[in-house]
């Protein structure tokens, strides 16, 4: 069986984006892009706040965006993911203003994933956090997704 991963708005961001001269940024371009080679080993899901987000911005960047998702299984919004998520604010897991980081959390842990991939490291790959987050929503009675960058999952899958 297959790992479940829910991809977060930055990976599909990253993955549509024109190539950039900016080092970092450039990097995880490459990342993501080695990664969506490899995307099959997994079972990928997104939400309908992935879709709203990947709709914001420049026209042509939402419409490669809206590409990238097109196929992708979404995961519903429910009242326990937005009760996890209020939950996750609550208890400073993420501050009140990261209010959509929080859902893709809630969504992915509500819904079971084994993953949550994002190059979010803010707020939602953020080490020092990540133990609180797990103990909410433990607390909550789910078990909470392995939150990595593309490059943790990809581990020693690099397509050269």
């Amino acid at each position: 069986m297959k790992s479940r991963v829910y991809i977060e708005t930055s990976v599909i961001s990253y993955l549509a984006a024109r190539p950039s001269r900016d080092l970092i940024v450039a990097a995880h371009q490459q990342i993501s892009q080695e990664w969506w080679l490899v995307r099959h080993e997994w079972e990928l899901s997104i939400s309908a706040l992935v879709i709203s987000e990947s709709r914001a911005g420049d026209a042509n960047a939402a419409r490669r965006r809206l590409e990238l998702l097109d196929g992708l299984p979404t995961l519903h919004l429910t009242n326990d993911a937005l009760e996890l998520a209020q939950r996750l604010l609550a208890g400073a897991a993420l501050p009140e203003r990261a209010k959509e980081d929080a859902l893709h959390i809630a969504v992915a842990a509500v819904h079971g994933a084994d993953y949550l991939l994002t190059w979010n490291c803010k707020h939602i790959a953020n080490a020092s956090k990540r133990p609180l987050i797990e103990a909410i929503c433990e607390a909550a009675g789910y078990q909470p997704p392995i939150i990595c960058t593309p490059e943790e999952l990809l581990g020693d899958r690099y397509v050269d």
